[in-house]
């Protein structure tokens, strides 16, 4: 299986990420986890990244993109993956498309998590209460689901068009948000699918 999933910051992506990596034993991986990974790594982009993490710069599309190659070509992705966090750009979508052709591997479905903008504001602002994160106040909130609508809005026509987008109501309860992920997966994969018959 080879997946990406997308949705608004807050919308849960992560956790649902874990879950869909889970059932059908493929790694969920995401650049921050990448470049994390990368902080005890002694090869030239390694060193090149903690560099850069190191002054607070932004990681360019150039050297994000070789990451993800390098992280796509691990032992533990020859069998699938779920991307979160990348694809970001439309250079980032044809460079994707460029690793997965090299390797005769291509997408079987980009999961796109639907959120409510208000209501994305109202649980990352419960979320900032208890958990005490500054950064989670509502104008932040707001300027990350707009910066994310512009950016990635392109990136989700795409897809669309390349009839790989499942699109999944986001809102709700954890339980009853992954059990209609995998509704959805179901429904386009068909009976006999490898997507149906992952690991539950």
């Amino acid at each position: 299986m080879h997946l990406l999933i997308m949705g608004p910051p807050g919308a849960g992506k992560g956790t649902q990420a874990g879950r869909i990596g889970a059932h059908f034993e493929i790694p969920a991986v995401s650049t921050g986890d990448m470049f994390r990974a990368m902080r005890g790594q002694e090869t030239p982009l390694a060193r090149q990244v903690q560099e850069i993490m190191a002054a607070g710069a932004y990681v360019s599309d150039d050297i994000t993109n070789q990451v993800v190659a390098e992280r796509l070509h691990a032992e533990d992705c020859a069998r699938g993956f779920l991307l979160d966090g990348y694809p970001r750009t439309l250079q980032q979508v044809d460079y994707l498309d460029g690793v997965l052709d090299e390797g005769g591997r291509a997408l079987d479905a980009v999961i796109s998590l639907q959120a409510d903008s208000d209501e994305v504001v109202r649980r990352l602002l419960k979320r900032a209460e208890t958990s005490g994160r500054e950064d989670d106040n509502e104008a932040t909130i707001r300027t990350r689901q707009d910066k994310y609508t512009v950016e990635t809005a392109p990136l989700l026509d795409v897809y669309r068009d390349r009839g790989l987008l499942v699109e999944v109501d986001g809102l709700g309860a954890v339980d009853e948000v992954t059990q209609r992920l995998f509704a959805a997966l179901d429904q386009r994969a068909g009976s006999s699918s490898a997507l149906v018959g992952g690991a539950s």
